[in-house]
C-alpha cells in the first residue's frame, strides 16, 4: 500500500479546542498514531499526517470529528476510540459490500446509530429480514442494537410485544439451589437483558410493560410449544443452546415477527460433550434465503480499547493451537 502525507487545518483556530483534541501531553494523538500506524505532527491548528494513504485520510476524518465534538464536551480516550470505529481504516481499505447510508434507531435514550460498517449492516439487515444472526466477540453491540430495534418496533406499533430469551446455562460456576420462585431462580441469567431495557425505556416504563406482558423476559426452556406472532424476539447468548434447543426456538417464529439470534462461538459454557446449537445452525442455514448473518470482529468492539486487544490476543492464541 502506498504511503502519503496529508496536510490540513482544523478551523476555526481555537487553542482551547485544540488542547482538548490533542489531550494532555498529546495522549489523544498518540492513541490515534498507535491504532492507525501513522505519524501526526502539528503546529497550532495545522496538521501533517504521514502513513499509508488510507490510514492518513482516516486520521484526518477522526481529527475533524473530534474537533467538532470538542466545542461542547471534554474529549476522552473512549471518544477517540469510538471516533476511530466510525472512520475505521478497515472500511476504507475494503470497499463496503453494502450501501453504508446510516440507519437511525429512536429510543427514550435518544437516537442510536451503528458505529462502523458491520453495525450499520447489522441494523439494516434486522429491518429487512425476519430472522437475523449476529455473531462475534463481546462488546460489539450485538444484543444492545437488537434491543434498540425491538424497542423502536414496539413504540412504532410494528409489533405487539417483545420477547427476550436466554438459555439458563451456568458459566463455569455451580450456583446450586437458588432461593425463590422460578422467576427469581432464572433472574440472574436474564439480568443483562433487563439492564438494556431499562436504559432504552427507563425503569418505570419498562417495569410496567413487563407487568402487562408486553415485554417478556424468559429462559429458553419456556419457549417450547409456543408460536410467537407479531413479536420481536431476541435470543441472546445463543452459543449456549444445544442443537435441539435452537431448532425449537427458530420454529417458534410466527407471522409478523422478527427474530434476532446473538452469540459468541468463542465463549461456549456447555458441557464438553454438547455441541453448540449456534455453531451447528450457522452451517445448516447458511444457504437459506431470507436469513441474514452478520459476523462481528475484534475491530467492532466498542467497549474499553483494552477489550479489543484482549479479543485479538485470544484469537491469535487459539490460532496457534489449531
Amino acid at each position: 500500500m502506498s504511503r502519503a502525507t496529508v496536510e490540513f487545518l482544523l478551523e476555526p483556530a481555537d487553542n482551547q479546542r485544540l488542547a482538548n483534541v490533542c489531550g494532555q501531553f498529546n495522549r489523544h494523538l498518540h492513541q490515534i498514531e498507535q491504532r492507525l500506524n501513522v505519524e501526526i505532527a502539528n503546529r497550532g491548528n495545522q496538521f501533517t499526517i504521514t502513513g499509508v494513504a488510507e490510514a492518513a485520510h482516516a486520521t484526518e476524518l477522526v481529527l475533524q470529528k473530534i474537533f467538532n465534538d470538542a466545542i461542547s464536551e471534554e474529549i476522552t480516550p473512549e471518544q477517540i476510540h469510538l471516533a476511530m470505529q466510525e472512520a475505521s481504516i478497515d472500511e476504507l481499505i475494503q470497499p463496503a459490500a453494502e450501501d453504508q447510508a446510516q440507519v437511525f434507531i429512536k429510543t427514550k435514550r435518544g437516537v442510536l446509530k451503528g458505529r462502523g460498517a458491520n453495525q450499520i449492516a447489522y441494523l439494516k439487515r434486522i429491518l429487512s429480514h425476519d430472522i437475523n444472526f449476529g455473531v462475534g466477540p463481546a462488546g460489539t453491540g450485538k444484543t444492545y442494537l437488537a434491543v434498540a430495534c425491538a424497542v423502536e418496533a414496539l413504540q412504532t406499533e410494528q409489533v405487539r410485544r417483545i420477547v427476550l430469551v436466554r438459555p439458563a446455562v451456568e458459566a463455569g460456576e455451580k450456583l446450586g439451589f437458588l432461593p425463590g420462585d422460578m422467576a427469581q431462580k432464572v433472574d440472574p441469567y436474564l439480568r443483562p437483558l433487563y439492564d438494556a431495557l431499562y436504559e432504552m425505556l427507563g425503569f418505570e416504563r419498562a417495569e410496567k410493560l413487563i407487568e402487562r406482558k408486553v415485554i417478556e423476559v424468559a429462559p429458553l426452556a419456556f419457549m417450547r410449544g409456543r408460536t410467537l406472532n407479531d413479536s420481536f424476539i431476541i435470543l441472546d447468548e445463543a452459543q449456549n443452546t444445544t442443537t435441539e434447543q435452537i431448532k425449537m426456538f427458530l420454529t417458534r417464529v410466527g407471522f409478523g415477527s422478527t427474530a434476532v439470534i446473538t452469540g459468541d462461538i468463542t465463549q461456549i459454557d456447555l458441557p464438553n460433550e454438547k455441541m453448540s446449537g449456534l455453531k451447528h445452525v450457522l452451517k445448516v442455514l447458511k444457504e437459506v434465503d431470507g436469513i441474514s448473518f452478520t459476523f462481528f470482529k475484534a475491530k467492532d468492539v466498542v467497549r474499553h480499547p483494552l477489550v479489543q486487544r484482549i479479543v485479538v490476543a485470544y484469537e491469535n492464541y487459539e490460532r496457534t493451537l489449531t
